[in-house]
Formats: C-alpha cells, structure tokens, sequence
C-alpha cells in the first residue's frame, strides 16, 4: 500500500540499504568529512535495498534499481520491502547500518543529523559539483536540518483538495472551494443525513487526526507555522493556530460530535479500497497525490477533481500552494562503501529518467525541475494539480527539530481532543502544547 507521509502517528518509514561485499570497488572512509570514492565499472558489489514499500509500489522501485545495472553491470541490488524505521535506528546504533536508507517521513530527519546517524552529503555535493538549486527551495528545507544536507529527495508529495464531482452536481455545485469560508459552506451543502439523523455522506470531515485530516495538512490553509522566530513552540501567541482550530469546532458543532464520531468509527481504512472517499461517504478530502493512483487502482469509476487546498482570507494569497513533504534518502554513519552508497543515491536522486520513471510508476511527483518538466512524465488528469502546486512557489514544509516528530503529534494529539470537546479554554490548551514542545526541545538541547 502506498505510503502515508504525513501519518506521523504511526511513523511509518521506509530504508533501502546497500550493503556491499564481494571485490572491493569504492573508497573507504564513511566519515562525513571524507567522500568515498565511486567503485570501479567493474566493481563486484551487492547493495541490499531495505524499503517500506510493498506490492506494487515494491515492484516499481525494482524496476528503478534495475537501471542503476546500466552504469555498473557488475553490481546486484537486492531489494526487501516492509522495513521501517525502528529497523534502520536499530542497524546504525548496532554498528552494521544499511548503506543506503530512505525513509518515507521527513519528521525524524533533524534527529538523524543532529546524532550523526545520516552523514552530511555536503563533500559529496561539492566534489561531484552538484547544483542543489535544481531541487525547489521547500524540498531542499526539508532535506536539510541546522545547515547540514543529511538527506536527498527521492520523489515528493503535494497536499491538495479531492471532490466527488457527481456529489457536487447534486448539491449544485461546479466547481472546488477555494476558501476556508467556501469549504465550510460547501460541506453544509454536501452533507447528507439519514432519516435518524445519522451521517449518511459528510461533505467534509472535521476529524483529526484521520485520513489526510492532520495539523500540518491543514496549517498552510490557515499560514499557521509551528515554530516561532526564536524556534520555539508559540500556537498560543498564534491567531492562525487559533483560527484553525475555530474553523474545526464550528465544523464540529455542525455535525455534532457523536455524530461525527460514529461516522468515523465505520469508514473503511485510509490505505484499503473502502477508503470513504473511494465509497462516496466523503465528499472532499485532502490527501496528497499519490491517492490518483490508489483511485486508479480500486475505484476507476469515480468521478473526481482535484484543487489547491482552500486557503484564510488572511491568507488567500497562498493559493495555488500547500504543504509539500517527501521521501528522503541519506547515507547512514559507518556504511563499508560510501562511495558505491553515494553512486547509489545520486542516481535515484538526481537521474532525471530514473526520477520519471519512478513517478509514473507510484504517482508521486519527480523532485528535481528537469524531472518536473520532462515530457515523459505520464499521469492521469487530476495528477496535474499537484503539479502545478509543486511548481507553484507557495510550497510549505513541515520544520525538522531535534525532538523528530514529537511537535506534530502534541499537535494531532491537542486536535483530537480538541474535536471531542475535552478542551474547554482554546488558548488555555495551546499554551499547555507549547509548554510541552518546548520542554522537549529544551530537554534536547541540554538547556
């Protein structure tokens, strides 16, 4: 199933690991400050590719990693899919780390280079002059935490707004909100009750966290930013944050909240093809692109559109944009063969055929421009919205922190009681999470 990369409670990842044996090929070294170099054409190696993909999505990447035989013949990857990220920690702390590893979640990245756990790439960028400008600015954030590149991009994803169109003819409706205040309306009108009194069809579900329904899927909309100047937690000194969370509970109030939880408890799974917006139970979703191809694959008959996500009057010059975020690549502390580990991830990063291919085969987006702009890039119509949002220049990105994911999930967290009415003092309750952010960072960084 495909990856959720924004389902930071469940903190999937994947790893691809490259271990090398047989003829030696490459340098030694596995020092930051020390490149390896590239093993000879003829170098007798086997990288084992360790990733959390599975099914097709699995096979897809073998057909990738297939390629990379063209520029060493002489070098077999193996590849195993449903690893995860307990799994990479664990090699590199044992001292027998893959040599590759690529996760699905950004949100561990700043733990990673802060530990030394990812090398920084930065003496492997400046020998092979690599021009990290053909990487957009967001990607590059994301890859990077407190200056150091300890991450490249492999393929990226946009959050946008999903809408059943057959329920929008229905309810008289032509064409996608575009503000928070038209999503609202709109889901009024979308909602469908049964004669109980039940939710038959929400036009748009209030819950969080669920689905693509998170706090940093739906921060962008609203210019809420997780950090302060100081690069502290402050959602209470927000209004953005405040007004977010405003825009939940009048959502909330007007479906009720058992209501809306009863709903909820008997929707099918996000990653199944009972997916509620594959049923036609929700009228719009926000979700990344990568749910194209999953409709592709278990609803083809869905009439569907895809848009920017709607956006705050404050902040309606935003839209065309949103959140970005993506899959990571890096070369872990120890490895054997940097320079083969290297070879490999420059390859999947950086080959503009090896990125088009690897889009068009799991419907995400190619993460660098040349990719983005290839004619050979082949996807079904509601795929060129993410796109456009990723070519837009209004790209948000989730900040990497010392303390991984924790900031996301005390967020989420707050959400989720936020929606069930256990928090009676808004502003109260955002304080509480900046305290608990902010202890956590401190805690990290010995102050």
């Amino acid at each position: 199933m495909r990856k959720a990369p924004m389902r930071v409670l469940l903190c999937s990842v994947a790893l691809l690991v490259a271990s090398c044996s047989g003829a030696a090929g490459g340098g030694g070294g596995g020092t930051s400050g020390d490149p390896g170099a590239a093993p000879a054409k003829d170098a007798t190696l086997t990288l084992e590719v360790y990733s959390k993909f599975t099914d097709r999505e699995e096979r897809e990447l073998n057909k990738v990693l297939d390629g990379f035989k063209s520029k060493y013949p002489n070098i077999t990857v193996k590849h195993t899919g449903n690893q995860d990220d307990d799994k990479l920690t664990q090699s590199i702390q044992a001292g027998s780390p893959p040599d590759v590893a690529i996760s699905f979640y950004t949100d561990n990245l700043g733990n990673w280079c802060q530990s030394g756990a990812f090398q920084d790439l930065k003496p492997y960028i400046e020998r092979d002059k690599i021009d990290v400008n053909q990487i957009p600015q967001a990607v590059r954030d994301y890859t990077t935490f407190d200056g150091k590149r300890c991450a490249m991009p492999l393929l990226a994803d946009a959050f946008g707004l999903y809408y059943n169109k057959d329920l929008f003819a229905q309810a008289g409706l032509s064409g996608p909100p575009k503000t928070t205040d038209e999503l609202f309306e709109y889901a009024k009108k979308l909602t469908k009750f049964g004669p109980d009194g039940s939710i038959e069809v929400a036009g748009f579900s209030a819950s969080m966290p669920f689905y693509g329904n998170l706090a940093e899927v739906w921060s962008p909309m609203f210019g809420a930013k997780y950090l302060n100047a100081e690069g502290k937690s402050g959602l209470a000194g927000s209004p953005q944050w405040k007004e977010m969370f405003e825009f939940q509970k009048k959502l909330v109030d007007f479906y009720g909240v058992d209501k809306l939880e009863k709903f909820k408890a008997g929707l099918g799974d996000e990653y199944s093809p009972d997916n509620a917006f594959h049923k036609g139970k929700l009228a719009m979703a926000l979700d990344g692109e990568f749910r194209t191809a999953f409709i592709a694959d278990t609803a083809p008959t869905l009439n569907y559109g895809t848009a920017p996500s709607p956006m705050s009057s404050a902040n309606s010059s935003m839209y065309g944009g949103g959140l970005v975020t993506g899959t990571i690549i890096a070369l872990p502390k120890g490895v054997k063969n940097p320079g083969a580990s290297w070879e490999l991830i420059k390859y999947l990063t950086l080959d503009t055929g090896a990125l088009v291919q690897f889009s068009n085969g799991i419907n995400n987006l190619p993460s660098t421009i040349d990719s983005l702009k290839s004619p050979e890039l082949k996807h079904q119509p509601q795929f060129q919205t993410f796109l456009d949002i990723y070519g837009s220049g209004k790209l948000v990105t989730k900040p990497s922190t010392a303390i991984g994911d924790a900031h996301l999930k005390a967020v989420n967290d707050f959400a989720e009681q936020w929606v069930a009415g256990k928090v009676p003092d808004l502003q109260a309750g955002l304080k509480k999470v900046d305290d608990q952010i902010n202890d956590a960072l401190a805690q990290k960084q010995g102050k």
